[in-house]
């Protein structure tokens, strides 16, 4: 009896590891979608000072993450380093868990009043990829 006993506490056991990490791969393996924004900065001063802080805080508050910010405009830009072609003068990468919560960033109250700023300054191209 003690057998079974055992035996039936080690395929519970084993059962409820097999479901943790297969829930652990599943939560792993949703891949990001990445916001690509290549900006023709005109007054880069400006934007750094008054346009950039304010996307910046509107991307992190609605969940996205930088994974580059570079080129003109201040705000922890890096250099930009062309390889092909002509580079835009600043671009970000953003991750996001989802295009809808991309769309519900762009769209929201907060980063449109910031947009109006930044569009004084720059125009934009924007795209979304997802990752592998």
């Amino acid at each position: 009896m003690k057998h079974y006993l055992g035996l039936a506490v080690g395929m519970v056991a084993g059962f409820a590891i097999g479901v943790g990490t297969v829930g652990g791969i599943n939560a792993q393996g949703k891949a990001s979608v990445y916001l690509v924004t290549e900006i023709d900065v005109t007054n880069p001063e400006a934007y750094g000072k008054e346009f950039a802080p304010l996307a910046q805080a509107a991307i992190k508050n609605s969940g996205g993450k930088f994974v580059v910010i570079g080129g003109a405009g201040g705000a922890s830009a890096k250099p930009i380093t062309g390889i092909v072609g002509t580079p835009p003068k600043r671009v970000a990468i953003q991750a996001w868990e989802s295009l809808d919560a991309i769309k519900a960033w762009y769209n929201g109250a907060e980063y449109q009043a910031a947009l109006k700023i930044g569009e004084k300054y720059a125009t934009f191209r924007r795209y979304a990829v997802e990752g592998q």
